[in-house]
């Protein structure tokens, strides 16, 4: 694969990722300000539920599917990877929704919620389990548009029901129901496409053992992350009620807009560095890690200083005053966690490439661990400020352990003066932007293009690129 193309492909998932924070900040103002900080709390929860299960019902083979079937020319082997993975994942799915439908009304309460929510929700796991293999089908075969697509859909297709059913007071529970509505009709359709594509065949599962040792220390790896990103909703849940879970969660995902522009290159990155890397082309795969991790930076640094220092602005515009007094200064600590996690993702990618997923699920199992204990000793006594912090101590050690243990591999150029140019140039941005104090969504939005104009300005006088990467972003721009 092309650079160009490589580079058309994360400005298309770059699109789709927006569309997926777009779609949060449209359903963020309509639960909160008509449904309140509370049924917000409710809904959070869900959501964080459906972020643990759902990785664990994966067992990591969509991660195998990418991995190996990214060179993968033989369509019998096709066929057998895609539907072992597929029927894996549908039965135990059905087993796990079964079990919440059997135990709805404990789960219930201890959400805050009707019984009837978790019974929706266990369809909503298995029709999220299986789109999330099909989509990464897509992205194995490296048709991103396709991917893109469908998921672009999904997020506009839910942001309209939900604030439908929410406008025409059917409250949280259409709220829950438009989810599954959306997931049903994007399902039937993803899933005739790649019957289309690869046929018909009764798997023997003869590459199941395969995909489940490279995927499975993916799944304690992805548990272990979700408890650094999201146990903290339970805790505060416990210890101080679900309203302040409603306080916390607006500000965490203000900050956290910035996996916006890690997910759209980490995301084509993989397939394509695979290919490389098979071909035994080191030096491309290098170059492919050094560039897209100062594009990232690029863009994320001066993201960081600027949610950081507008978090309370923006919190009061799309969620309530009461949330953005309560929770505001909560999003400079989960920007630059944030941040510090996707300098860790570009490392995480050399294990990938060097299949040591077990380095990766044991660095995560670490981090977490330290994540609730810090928890469990200081949310009681200092609030929702303490899980923001140590979530930020817990991505701290996560990178320094996936450095380590990458750089044992092989190591890719790191540009550290163009990184303080950065930070230079975005706090020069954050003291501007600062002083200007904006207040509403005209003048919010205005100064955020001024700041990214500043920004771009004080990069180009302090040279942070040279002139071929000049020339190079100017090709790709044109591409």
């Amino acid at each position: 694969m092309s650079y160009k193309k490589f580079t058309k492909d994360v400005g298309i998932i770059g699109l789709t990722n927006l569309a997926a924070i777009l779609k949060g900040i449209i359903i963020l103002p309509f639960i909160t300000k008509l449904l309140g900080a509370e049924n917000y709390g409710i809904w959070t929860q869900l959501g964080v539920t459906l972020g643990l299960v759902t990785p664990i019902i994966l067992l990591g083979l969509p991660s195998s599917l990418v991995r190996f079937l990214a060179a993968e020319k033989n369509k019998k082997e096709i066929q057998e990877g895609v539907y072992s993975v597929l029927t894996v994942i549908a039965v135990f799915a059905s087993i796990i929704g079964l079990l919440l439908v059997i135990f709805s009304s404990p789960i219930a309460s201890f959400f805050q919620c009707q019984p009837l929510f978790i019974k929706i929700f266990a369809f909503i796991i298995l029709l999220e389990c299986l789109i999330s293999v099909i989509l990464n089908i897509f992205r194995a075969f490296q048709e991103i548009r396709k991917y893109s697509f469908f998921t672009i859909i999904q997020s506009i297709g839910e942001a309209g029901l939900i604030v439908l059913a929410v406008l025409l007071d059917y409250g949280l529970l259409g709220a829950v129901i438009s989810l599954l509505i959306i997931r049903i009709a994007v399902f039937l359709i993803v899933f005739s496409l790649i019957l289309k594509k690869v046929g018909i065949k009764i798997p023997s599962f003869s590459k199941i053992k395969e995909y489940l040792i490279f995927g499975l220390p993916k799944v304690v790896g992805s548990i272990s992350y979700w408890a650094i990103t999201s146990s903290d909703r339970y805790l505060i849940g416990f210890f101080l009620g679900v309203l302040f879970v409603g306080y916390y969660a607006p500000a965490y995902a203000i900050g956290n807009v910035i996996n916006l522009f890690l997910l759209s290159i980490t995301f084509s990155l993989l397939p394509v560095i695979s290919k490389s890397f098979d071909e035994n082309k080191i030096n491309e795969v290098k170059n492919y890690l050094k560039y897209c991790l100062k594009y990232f930076l690029m863009i994320a640094v001066p993201a960081a200083f600027g949610l950081s220092i507008l978090s309370k602005s923006l919190l009061t515009i799309f969620s309530t005053r009461e949330i953005a007094s309560n929770a505001y200064y909560i999003t400079p600590f989960v920007a630059l966690s944030i941040l510090l996690y996707g300098v860790s993702s570009f490392h995480i990618q050399v294990l990938n490439l060097v299949k040591k997923t077990k380095i990766i699920g044991a660095v995560w199992l670490v981090a977490a661990l330290l994540n609730l204990v810090l928890n469990f000793v200081f949310i009681p006594i200092f609030g929702i400020l303490a899980a923001a912090i140590t979530t930020l101590l817990a991505y701290g050690l996560g990178l320094g352990l996936f450095w380590y243990f990458s750089s044992k591999e092989f190591r890719f150029e790191v540009d550290w003066k163009f990184i303080i140019k950065s930070v230079l140039a975005s706090a020069l941005m954050g003291f501007v932007i600062y002083w200007i104090n904006p207040v509403g969504l005209l003048k919010t939005a205005i100064v955020i293009i001024f700041g990214a104009v500043l920004y771009g300005l004080l990069i180009w006088l302090l040279r942070g690129f040279d002139k071929k990467e000049i020339e190079f972003l100017k090709g790709l721009l044109r591409s």
